[in-house]
Parts: C-alpha cells; structure tokens; sequence
C-alpha cells in the first residue's frame, strides 16, 4: 500500500520562505527513520505557486494559467510517499511527521492512498501502464 503525505502550504512557504535548520534536522532525521525502516519512495518540497502553472481542460481545448494562485489553504508544499503494509502503519507513521511549518505555527497534512494498477480491471491500458513502470509497486 502506497501511500502520499501531503504538506499544505502556508502563506510562508508560498511567499518562497525557506525552512529554518531546525526545521530541515526535523525533515531529515524522520526521512531518515522511514529509509532505515524500508518504507520511504519519496519525498521533496515543492516551491512556490508563483513558479508553477495549471491546465485547464474544458470543451475539448486546454487552457494555460499561470501561477500564483489564490486559496493558500487548497495549495500543496510538499509531499512524502511511503510504502507500508497497512492504513494503521500509515497512521503511526503519519503521527510522527515534524510540524511542517515549525511547531508554533498552524499547518496540515493529509494522507491519501495511492492507487494500485491492480486495483483496476486487466485491459491492454493497464498492462502498457505496468510495462514502463506507472505505478509500479516495489519490494517490500
């Protein structure tokens, strides 16, 4: 089971504020920890919306917007995948992630499952999207 910890971004991290050393120790020491355990996938901070852009797909057409965006809240600043036997392991290790934002400011993570290939119907899609390595599983 795969799944992403999502870090919510914060006025902070959109305005392009780098973590302080306290902050990155904390990072890395339970990156660390999720590695030695065999479970971490991956894991990095996304910089700011003001550098990133949206597709936007209506009517048949796509239409580019580019950043900053608005709702703070609704933005993503970085992510962790990890890879564990089960919702509970996922939990526990969620439990333990440093408050990413420092621990006396406000912040958010949510945790979603990842989907599996197997978790689709067999089809020739599938099987192509297995063959190059999408959502490819790995050893546990």
């Amino acid at each position: 089971m795969r799944y992403m910890i999502i870090v919510k971004a914060s006025e902070q991290s959109e305005a392009g504020v780098m973590p302080d050393e306290k902050l990155i120790a904390a990072m890395a020491d339970y990156h660390e920890q999720l590695a030695k355990a065999g479970v971490l996938l991956d894991g990095s901070g996304l910089q700011a919306s003001a550098k990133g852009w949206r597709i936007n797909y209506s009517g048949g057409k796509r239409t580019v917007i580019d950043g900053p965006f608005a709702e703070t809240k609704e933005l993503v600043a970085g992510y962790t995948i990890i890879q564990v036997r089960s919702r509970d392991e996922a939990l526990e290790w969620t439990r333990r992630f440093p408050a990413p934002h420092g621990e006396d400011a406000d912040a958010q993570i949510e945790v979603r499952q990842m989907f599996e290939l197997d978790d689709f119907p067999p089809s020739e899609s599938v099987e192509q999207m297995r063959s190059i390595g999408v959502g490819a599983l790995t050893a546990q």
